[in-house]
């Protein structure tokens, strides 16, 4: 796609033109995902409620497992994207496997728990997914996805979120 090609070109074009950048994009695309679990594991701690704990757990649990466990696996198994690395011959600035690259993995996980965390507590929430958001990015920058794989993962792990919440039985 030309314009995959084009977004991934003007972002990942940063790339190695001035060490802090880099080392900020390496940072974000391997590294605040971390964060992000941090604060869902604060949340669960935080929760007086077992009722909402348990509630809390399952929706984040299954929203992951949702949304990187199996339909991101499935997409994989039936469509291989080569990486953009492979594809234009360079070498990335973060750690890859070589898999197929559509959808990001890491966006499908950490955007499905932050909507888990949003539904919890905004404040934290909205953090979180502005979190999900650099990871996206810096995922393009250091080379390892094109912008759609960003763009579909961070979809999938949004409606997978959503339709937990949907199924999961109220609490009182």
């Amino acid at each position: 796609m030309a314009i995959d090609r084009t977004i991934f070109n003007l972002i990942h074009g940063l790339a190695g033109k001035w060490w802090p950048l880099d080392w900020l994009g390496i940072f974000l695309a391997e590294y605040l995902g971390y964060l992000i679990v941090l604060v869902a594991i604060f949340i669960f701690i935080k929760e007086k409620n077992w009722r909402q704990r348990v509630y809390f757990f399952a929706l984040a649990s299954l929203s992951v497992i949702l949304a990187r466990g199996l339909i991101t696996e499935i997409i994989k198994f039936f469509y291989h994207r080569p990486r953009p690395f492979l594809v234009l011959h360079f070498s990335p600035l973060a750690g890859y496997e070589i898999t197929s690259s559509f959808p990001s993995g890491h966006a499908t996980a950490f955007f499905a728990l932050a909507l888990a965390i949003f539904y919890f507590n905004r404040k934290w929430g909205w953090r979180c997914l502005i979190f999900a958001l650099l990871i996206g990015v810096a995922r393009i920058f250091t080379g390892v996805h094109w912008p759609s794989d960003i763009l579909v993962g961070a979809l999938i792990g949004l409606v997978s979120t959503f339709l937990i919440k949907k199924i999961l039985p109220k609490i009182n």
